[in-house]
């Protein structure tokens, strides 16, 4: 087993070290959620603080990991005597993003079940994590059965394996530990919620810092256990301190002064039901335990919202996180009761304040983006374009309807379009391709059920061979690849209607969002195209490419159908299961270059010979329409809306259109 990073060696990130410390205090703060860049030191965190954690009493021999006290009375492996137990380090188990529903809850062996009626179980990483830490990198990334799956062992405190009529139960008590790269996608709503602190981390932007950054890893990949033989003391320290806050923990005071100071901070930013409270106080408790302290102070409280409260007050993907802490400094103050120091700005370092020995800490600048573009005149009698227009804020994004891709694919789960995948309703059974997942039991005894007179069958149950058993499938939903092409050209440039495209467009990107797709951002504008966002799962870095969109020059149409094409190219060599949608928005003019119409044809008829589905949005406005719009969606082998038309009334109809459109088309 290799060394891991020392925990006390880790270079600044002193929030993400505090929260990680606070669940090894008290598991019941409800774990962590770590967002940032990649490189951040997010994983290396967490596994080095497993090392930290006191070890566990366990029955002797016990998969499940059952406390001698008090053991589980449903355990599989039970019943098991009150008694002594062993002692061993807590566990450390990782998640693996593309993991089966039964590594993570377990298998029965269904062959026995139907043959013998034994409940052969292999436990799964649930078990494994029992009364340890189960950590999810890329949590953002997890299928959606796994996250439902985790929602339900986080609220019951238990997993339960059910095939078929045969049932498994097991505790299942853990600290849910996720690290996630925000760029690549947000997280269900339920699953934030049951982390109970959230944690930004970024690179630091101070040279000193860095440099060290790159010293100490550095000496730990030349020699791991010389690196952290030279921590051992501070590692030490730091546990000794987690087991003497964990012995505080019970004696700790929570006032009514702080209780009022917690309801008025999560009434404050509005939070959503009582969880928000709940693991305020138990953070706040941690805190003062952490410190060496028996009574909840002030600063407890302050930094305790600032740790639980951030992924609580999103209301939509497009928000960003964090808190005003000028507003939570006057809510503290307000509500500051007689049993508290009413003082809502202390110093959080030092051993009183309920940090952590300090260190300087990231800095999170950042610079803007953007780049000039060539002026161009407009044409065709729209708003000139001969300047590059400042960036135009979207309109409010409205509810929209499903745009589907027909037919049925076999792409990763999500909720837009038909597909074949491993959850969903039965559709009919076949042989099992590699191990047994979903047992379809009715084609399964039909069969067995010829063959027991031959395998001498003389009791009641059924005997079952391999080749009898039969894997059920399924028909569910899909997530797409929604890539957006948008016309920034002049001919847009108008700020009315520009703002309007703004707000169809971020409306669509809710919606893919919302149904776990994949999306892209091409522009074209002046004279070429530009894959402003690749695809990515993130929707929220598509809104702020949108948001920071310049307009203006001539309309190189050809080359943003170009462009979108070989984005698909590469991306169906990436994931060929995944089905792309188009959806180009524009008014269908072309211009700049010699024959710019003929070539947009034969740019569209490229996405129609390749049968992909695609929506194009009519952006012209004026009283005299030349409908070319309609004349591209023709070439593309898709259907054309109207801007006004793009709304949840109008859109039903719309789909309808697509999916008629393919048919005829296939």
């Amino acid at each position: 087993m290799s060394t891991p990073f020392p925990f006390t060696a880790v270079v600044g990130q002193d929030d993400l070290r505090l929260a990680l410390l606070l669940n090894a205090v008290s598991p019941a703060v409800g774990g962590v959620l770590v967002r940032g860049e990649k490189g951040t030191a997010k994983s290396t965190a967490v596994r080095a603080l497993s090392v930290l954690i006191p070890e566990v009493d366990v029955v002797a021999g016990c998969r499940f990991s059952c406390a001698p006290a008090s053991p589980d009375p449903a355990c599989p492996d039970g019943p098991h005597e009150v008694g002594p137990g062993t002692k061993r380090p807590a566990r450390m188990v990782e998640l693996p993003v593309g993991a089966s529903e039964d590594r993570l809850v377990g298998a029965l062996d269904i062959e026995r079940a139907l043959a013998e009626g034994v409940k052969a179980f292999e436990p799964g990483l649930l078990a494994d994590a029992h009364r340890g830490i189960l950590y999810v990198d890329e949590v953002n990334l997890l299928h959606d059965h796994l996250v439902d799956l985790l929602l339900d062992a986080a609220a019951m405190g238990a997993s339960y394996v059910e095939r078929e009529g045969v049932s498994v139960r097991h505790a299942a008590r853990f600290l849910l530990v996720g690290t996630m790269n925000p760029e690549e996608g947000e997280l269900r709503p339920q699953l934030l919620d049951r982390f109970g602190l959230t944690v930004e981390v970024a690179a630091s932007r101070e040279p000193d810092q860095r440099v060290e950054v790159v010293r100490r890893r550095l000496a730990y990949d030349d020699d791991p256990d010389g690196f952290a033989a030279r921590w051992a003391d501070e590692e030490s320290a730091v546990r000794a301190q987690i087991v003497a806050a964990r012995a505080l923990l019970p004696s700790v005071h929570l006032g009514d002064g702080a209780l009022r100071q917690i309801a008025a901070t999560c009434a404050a930013f509005e939070v959503d039901g009582m969880r928000a409270d709940i693991v305020m106080a138990r953070t706040a408790t941690a805190l003062a335990a952490w410190a060496g302290r028996t009574e909840v102070l002030p600063e407890d409280v302050r930094q305790a919202a600032l740790l639980a409260l951030p992924h609580r007050r999103r209301r939509n993907p497009f928000d960003a996180p964090g808190l005003d802490e000028d507003k939570l400094d006057e809510t503290l103050e307000e509500f500051g009761g007689s049993d508290n120091d009413p003082d809502p700005d202390p110093d959080p370092d030092g051993p009183g304040g309920g940090g952590q020995p300090p260190q300087d800490g990231p800095d999170d600048g950042s610079a803007p983006g953007g780049a000039p573009a060539q002026a161009e005149p407009g044409e065709g009698g729209q708003p000139q374009g001969g300047g590059e227009q400042s960036p135009v804020r979207a309109a409010e994004p409205f509810r929209t309807k499903v745009l589907s891709v027909p037919g049925l694919g076999e792409g990763a789960a999500g909720r837009r379009s038909r597909a074949r995948t491993e959850h969903g309703r039965t559709t009919g059974s076949r042989r099992p391709r590699g191990a047994l997942t979903k047992l379809h039991l009715a084609a399964t005894v039909q069969a067995a059920a010829p063959h027991q007179l031959a395998r001498g069958r003389s009791g009641r149950g059924l005997v079952v061979r391999r080749d009898d058993l039969r894997q059920a499938t399924r028909e569910g939903r899909e997530g797409n690849l929604v890539l957006f092409v948008v016309d920034a050209s002049g001919s847009m440039a108008a700020r009315q209607r520009m703002s309007a495209v703004k707000g169809a467009v971020l409306s669509l990107l809710l919606d893919a969002y919302q149904r776990r797709d994949k999306v892209g951002l091409v522009t074209f504008r002046g004279s070429a195209a530009e894959l402003a966002l690749p695809p990515t799962s993130s929707v929220d870095a598509a809104a702020a490419r949108l948001e920071s969109l310049p307009t203006g020059g001539r309309t190189p149409l050809a080359a943003g159908l170009l462009k979108a094409h070989d984005v698909l190219r590469v991306e169906r060599l990436r994931d060929a299961a995944r089905r792309p949608l188009v959806v180009l928005v524009t008014d269908g003019r072309a211009t700049g270059g010699p024959e710019p119409v003929t070539l947009a044809g034969r740019a569209a008829r490229l996405f129609a010979a390749d049968s992909v589905a695609s929506v194009v949005v009519d952006c012209e406005a004026g009283a005299v329409r030349l409908g070319l719009a309609g004349q591209l969606a023709v070439e593309l082998g898709g259907t054309a809306v109207t801007l006004e038309e793009l709304r949840a009334d109008s859109i039903a109809g719309l789909v309808r259109d697509v999916q008629g459109n393919n048919r005829r088309a296939a």
